[in-house]
């Protein structure tokens, strides 16, 4: 594509006595542009090309990932295609992975603890990918630099899409890289960006066209629009539009939370109540939700005392079910309504993994209405997730906000839209 041709023409640049100008090369890019592609072909020209075998050296964010990348991605694409007549070897042992070729050069996996480099001798490429996820020790350049200081010819590569307040060392060569433009220095760094601009509408086509250089080359545009609607605003802006941002955004985007609501939205018909209380017992909050997803905050107020008469109160009047998280501090309900001739309906783990996903995908989908609530705006606005094995559930780990409404409105949604439907009354055979 134009951008990679436009990396390798500037990034190869020789003086006179065939060494390049430029000692290092940052990238940033958005995410699914090509970058892998672009760190091969230039391996592979350090490789086969330079006049002379070489060592590169690839990091990603952790070693496991530099390997899988190497391994799994990028010595695919050399076997399909001329080059591979040029591989002697590729060696896959954990903690040896390599690709040898015959003229002597190698590119090497380095792992990215502090001690990676010592040893090492780089007179190719050092790599350092997806550079947002190195935080303040900046451990693989520390490796790389070292590894590469007697080698005249040598070059390092940072490649990386936006990230965050914690990514502390790619921001600080962003800095560097655009400075080097900015004083129109033509030697040394080469710095390269493309990202939209902060005052730039995210959600206009011609922001798109400016700042993602595989849009219509590999990137359909269809692509884009959906990741645009599911992705939270923080994760699109960093992916796409390759924008910095901080870490803890929210996990239910504000705009798509304010489609859902709706002022006339009264749950009819077969009801579930969802029931949730504080960690500390501060506070506990009621929901209800019906069968077609209509959902209110009926109740939300301090403390605990008052919660099993109001469920009561609720179950006697519209017979429908009382919802609780098992592991939750509203377990400790269970028995006293129970001793009152009330059903509860406990919800485990993989239950409450389940229903956090599945209200997720509601409000992306607009499948679910909500009847405008403060409280439960306050709880939606600080919701977090927490990685649960290969799931995820909300996390309860923010001291500042009140998620009560969160959680009642996970287990009552989920109840009522997916409990099995009322069986209808046999007829009489007489």
């Amino acid at each position: 594509m134009p951008w990679q041709k436009q990396v390798c023409d500037v990034a190869l640049e020789v003086d006179k006595t065939g060494r390049p100008y430029y000692r290092e090369i940052i990238v940033q890019i958005p995410r699914q542009s090509g970058k892998t592609t672009l760190i091969l072909a230039l391996e592979l020209h350090r490789a086969l090309y330079w006049g002379a075998p070489t060592i590169t050296a690839y990091s990603a964010q952790t070693g496991f990932d530099a390997r899988k990348k190497l391994i799994d991605d990028q010595v695919p694409l050399i076997m399909r295609s001329p080059l591979s007549a040029a591989i002697e070897k590729v060696k896959v042992a954990n903690g040896h992975e390599s690709v040898r070729f015959r003229n002597g050069s190698r590119i090497d996996v380095m792992p990215t603890t502090p001690t990676a480099g010592h040893g090492r001798t780089i007179t190719g490429l050092g790599v350092i990918d997806e550079a947002f996820a190195e935080g303040f020790e900046a451990h693989r350049e520390g490796a790389l630099l070292p590894a590469m200081a007697t080698a005249r010819d040598a070059q390092m590569l940072v490649v990386s899409t936006a990230g965050t307040q914690q990514s502390i060392y790619f921001a600080k060569k962003c800095e560097l890289g655009r400075s080097y433009v900015d004083s129109g220095r033509t030697e040394g760094i080469a710095y390269f960006e493309w990202s939209a601009d902060p005052e730039d509408d995210i959600d206009e086509l011609a922001t798109w066209e400016r700042c993602m250089p595989a849009l219509y080359e590999t990137i359909p545009i269809e692509s884009v629009t959906h990741a645009r609607a599911t992705l939270s605003e923080g994760d699109f802006r960093r992916s796409f539009l390759c924008q910095w941002t901080i870490g803890d955004e929210r996990a239910i985007p504000e705009k798509l939370w304010s489609q859902i609501q709706n002022k006339e939205t009264a749950p009819t018909g077969r009801l579930s109540f969802g029931i949730d209380v504080a960690l500390d017992r501060s506070s506990s909050a009621i929901v209800v939700a019906d069968e077609t997803g209509r959902c209110e905050l009926i109740e939300h107020r301090p403390g605990v005392n008052w919660v099993v008469d109001r469920a009561l109160q609720l179950y006697r009047a519209h017979k429908g079910s009382l919802v609780v998280d098992g592991y939750s501090p509203a377990n400790s309900l269970v028995d006293r309504l129970e001793n009152g001739g009330v059903p509860v309906v406990r919800y485990g783990t993989r239950d409450m993994t389940s229903a956090s996903g599945i209200l997720h995908d509601a409000i992306i989908d607009k499948m679910i209405q909500v009847r405008p609530n403060t409280a439960l705006d306050e709880a939606v606005a600080g919701a977090q997730r927490r990685q649960l094995g290969q799931a995820w559930l909300w996390s309860r780990s923010q001291v500042d906000v009140d998620l009560t409404p969160l959680f009642a409105l996970t287990l009552a949604y989920h109840h009522a839209t997916n409990r099995q439907p009322q069986e209808k009354p046999r007829s009489k055979i007489f």
